[in-house]
């Protein structure tokens, strides 16, 4: 049963994610049949917040009131990758998936959830930008850093911003049905489903390496994506057996020669798809692909969308 819900705030709280959840969940929609969720906003850290925008909040409620919550939601907030969390809200937040809660957390707020030891041996959704942090500081989380959501029933993790919506959406889906989350996302003018496992939009060029034993090959890659070369080709460029080539290339890349060279033809791919009109076939054979399909195969593969659907969210219907 999903009827009460709470957001929980810490000071330097990032507005557009707290709106997220008020939106979903703190709107009456009642003249349109749908539910009305019994919503309340509470602080872990005093009665007045400030805002990651400048601004101030007046906070009603404190942890007390995550006790009586179907759903505890954490939005994210600045510097929530390197400050330390109120010990009481950790608790809190362990005693209510202990008695059935769920918790969700949008964007950077999956830094509370990880301290209070609620995704260890669980996967979990985060930004791009703090997947690395979130990693490093929990090592017992499974971090799945191109995806929109994760539903690791009772936590529910999303990536940045909008992919909270797509979370809120996901779990208003789940617990009263597609035709109640259909409503509310045609009122707030948003795509009613995006899959969770829809690769966010990123441009995540793999890492240079810091020596340059195959720097010069990198770079001779780049320029050629267009061209089929193989391990050996590749080798007598940077003068070397190709074991041992492929051998240095993994270690200062940390992947091999063929992925390393098929996610800059994505990342071309997508380069093209946002900032020209060539057709498809045309970009294919710019990228190295080859054909149309062969193309729509590895992007799909990659970023979990088609090419047309890629260029659609950024260019607009028109554009595909």
């Amino acid at each position: 049963m999903l009827s009460n819900v709470v957001a929980v705030l810490l000071d330097g709280v990032n507005p557009f994610e707290l709106a997220v959840v008020c939106e979903v969940f703190g709107t009456d929609r009642s003249d349109e049949g749908l539910p009305v969720y019994d919503f309340a906003v509470a602080s872990a850290e005093g009665p007045t917040l400030r805002s990651h925008a400048g601004f101030s909040l007046q906070v009603e409620h404190g942890l007390e009131r995550l006790e009586s919550a179907d759903l505890i939601a954490v939005p994210a907030g600045a510097c929530y990758d390197s400050r330390e969390f109120p010990p009481e809200l950790l608790q809190a937040l362990r005693r209510g998936v202990d008695r059935g809660a769920r918790v969700l957390s949008v964007c950077s707020g999956v830094f509370v959830l990880a301290a209070a030891g609620l995704l260890d041996g669980r996967r979990c959704a985060v930004h791009w930008h703090h997947a690395d942090e979130l990693a490093r500081q929990y090592p017992r989380v499974t971090v799945e850093p191109d995806v929109l959501y994760v539903d690791e029933d009772p936590v529910i993790t999303s990536a940045g911003t909008a992919a909270g919506i797509d979370a809120c959406l996901h779990l208003v889906r789940r617990e009263q049905g597609p035709e109640v989350a259909n409503k509310i996302a045609r009122r707030m003018v948003v795509p009613p489903h995006r899959d969770g496992g829809q690769a966010q939009y990123i441009e995540r060029p793999l890492p240079r390496t810091s020596c340059d034993t195959v720097g010069e090959v990198l770079a001779w890659m780049e320029a050629h994506l267009d061209q089929e070369v193989t391990v050996e080709q590749l080798a007598a460029r940077a003068h070397m057996a190709p074991r041992t080539f492929a051998r240095r290339f993994q270690q200062e890349t940390g992947t091999t020669p063929y992925r390393w060279i098929l996610r800059q033809r994505v990342l071309l791919a997508q380069r093209l798809l946002e900032g020209t009109d060539e057709t498809m076939d045309a970009i294919a054979w710019r990228t190295g692909f080859g054909t149309a399909a062969a193309l729509r195969h590895q992007f799909v593969r990659a970023l979990g969308t088609t090419p047309n659907a890629y260029r659609r969210a950024f260019r607009g219907p028109e554009a595909a």
